[in-house]
Order: C-alpha cells, then sequence, then structure tokens
C-alpha cells in the first residue's frame, strides 16, 4: 500500500494514492470516457460521508474534454492509473459541488437531473436555487469548504472515430443534425410495424433535443424552437405506445405534452384512446369532447369514437352481470 503524498499541478489539490494502478499510464485524448467510483467526505475529523457511487447501481463515467461540471474530477482521474485508488484533498471549484451531487442523486433515483427547473419562470426558479432537497448540500452551499474525494479509476476507454457517439459527447449542432435522422428511422419502423424499435428512435431524438434545451434560455427563440420539435417526436412515441398497449406510459407522457400545450389535439385524442382502454370512461370523454371544441372538423371522429365507448360500456356491463 503506497502512501505518498504530493500536490497535483493544480492550485488547490493534494494527491494521496491508497492502492497502486496497474501497467502504464493511460492517454486520455478527448473524447475518452473514463469509469470510476468515488467517495466525497467532508474535511472534518468524522470525515462525514456525502455520497459513494458504491451506493447507486452502477460505477460514475464522465468523457474527456466535454466540460464536466467539477472540472477538477477531470484533472484528478487524469491523474491516475486503471485500478489506482487515490485520495484527493480539493479546494478548488468545490463551491459547484452541490449542484453536481443533487444531479447525481436525482438521476440514481431514476429521475430528471433538471427536475425542479421546468415549468418555472425565472421568478421561481430563484425559489429553488437556496435548496436543493438534501439538508448536507444545503449546508455546503450556505458555508463552502474543501472536501475529500476517495477515486477508484476503473475503465478508460479510447473510442475509434466509427463508434456511436454518447449522446452527451456531441456538440449542438451534431445534435440537431442527429434528430431529423432518427424521426425517419422512426417512421420507417412505424410502416413495418415495429412500433417497439420505432419508439426508441423517438425516443432518442426526444432525449437529444432535451439535452440541446436544457442549455438555451427558457423563452429565448432557439428555446421555443427546440421545444417545438420535441411535440411531434412525443405524439410519435405516443402512437407507438398505444399500438403497443402501454396504456400508462401514453397517459403520463401525453398528460406532461397538454400541461405545456393546452391546445395540443393530437395529446388530448392519445389520451382519450388510453382512458377508453383502461376504463376510465368519465376521462375519455372529457378529453373526447376537448378534442372535438379544440378542432370542429374532428367532431364526426369524436362522435363515432363516444358511440363506441358506450358500447363498450355496455359490453363489460352485459359480461359482469352474466358471470
Amino acid at each position: 500500500k503506497m502512501e505518498e503524498t504530493y500536490l497535483l499541478n493544480y492550485p488547490g489539490v493534494k494527491k494521496k494514492i491508497l492502492a497502486g494502478g496497474n501497467g502504464p499510464m493511460p492517454h486520455f485524448p478527448p473524447g475518452t470516457k473514463l469509469v470510476f467510483h468515488f467517495q466525497t467526505l467532508l474535511d472534518n475529523f468524522e470525515r462525514t460521508v456525502i455520497d459513494d457511487s458504491r451506493k447507486a447501481k452502477a460505477p460514475m463515467e464522465i468523457f474527456v474534454g466535454k466540460m464536466f461540471k467539477m472540472e477538477v474530477w477531470e484533472t484528478l482521474l487524469t491523474s491516475m492509473r486503471i485500478g489506482e485508488v487515490a485520495e484527493f484533498w480539493c479546494d478548488a471549484v468545490v463551491s459547484l459541488y452541490p449542484i453536481v451531487s443533487k444531479g447525481m442523486r436525482l438521476i440514481a433515483q431514476g429521475k430528471d437531473p433538471l427536475e425542479g427547473q421546468r415549468h418555472t419562470c425565472g421568478m421561481g426558479n430563484m425559489f429553488h436555487y437556496n435548496t436543493t432537497g438534501w439538508p448536507e448540500l444545503d449546508e455546503l452551499m450556505r458555508t463552502p469548504q474543501a472536501l475529500i474525494f476517495i477515486m477508484e479509476l476503473i475503465q478508460v476507454t479510447s473510442y475509434p472515430f466509427s463508434y456511436k457517439r454518447e449522446s452527451w459527447i456531441m456538440d449542438k449542432d451534431e445534435k440537431m443534425k442527429e434528430v431529423p435522422s432518427l424521426h425517419l428511422q422512426g417512421n420507417a419502423l412505424v410502416r413495418q410495424g415495429r412500433f417497439r424499435e420505432a419508439a426508441k428512435k423517438y425516443q432518442e431524438a426526444v432525449v437529444l433535443l432535451r439535452i440541446v434545451l436544457s442549455k438555451e434560455m427558457p423563452g429565448d427563440e432557439d428555446y421555443i424552437a427546440v421545444d417545438r420539435l420535441i411535440t411531434p417526436l412525443v405524439l410519435n412515441y405516443c402512437q407507438c405506445m398505444l399500438e403497443l398497449e402501454e396504456y400508462y406510459e401514453v397517459l403520463e407522457h401525453t398528460s406532461d405534452l397538454i400541461h405545456k400545450h393546452k391546445d395540443c389535439v393530437k395529446a388530448y385524442y392519445k389520451r382519450a384512446k388510453a382512458h377508453a382502454a383502461v376504463w376510465n370512461e368519465k376521462e375519455a370523454k372529457r378529453d373526447f369532447n376537448m378534442v372535438a371544441n379544440l378542432d370542429i372538423t374532428l367532431a364526426p371522429l369524436v362522435h363515432k369514437e363516444l358511440r363506441f365507448l358506450r358500447e363498450e360500456q355496455g359490453y363489460r356491463i352485459e359480461g359482469t352481470l352474466a358471470e
């Protein structure tokens, strides 16, 4: 076990190697994927543990040169060999740590790392700013202090140029160019009746657009233009889910769309179909009527759907009585 302590060529950072790694020092060209485990500790007598990646389902991953918010982590990891375990004392840019930690915790819970930043005007966001939802992170925001990171570098992957680029290694232009292609691939798969595969293409395109959206200022022209591209993709995804009888998935996504776009006729129609399929008769009627109110030309279609809903209800009642 090595106990060598030395300063990295980086202000405010000290390193202690706890376990030596294997082989020579790896190369870290831009785009290299680093897979690692980490622990974050307070620099106090108890060395209080704030975060531990081993409690999550998977190790952490970042890409060299892609400006991960905690830039210092790239510096720490690129000083390590594969299999090395090292302890770093850091007094550099750790003021960002509570925000990064909150995002990682939400991802580990399967939630959106931008949770609380959407559907909120600028004034609303001010109220979210001083709380992360975790008292220990709020305390770090109030009183920034040095932190200790214990890191284990598990894997270093330098991709050849032919690899399929991960969504967050692509820049904005690459993401925006990829979206129409995914949309067309999805449409082609729908025509072949391959709804599950089509849904994945639409979903991939939506993820790319949402990453772009997260870096735009809400209300700006670019933000509105990107947001407009998301709606048809989500509607196509919902159509695939209807075909696959994944009705609760449809209810969730159409409700999100309606929350943002109160006059989205197609979202009401698809939600009505999903409500009807899971026997939510009252909600289905309400949504079908909303479709007719928003677009009078669809009134004949709505009458047909409502008649079908009444007949279905009749069959269900008869079936229940027969039992």
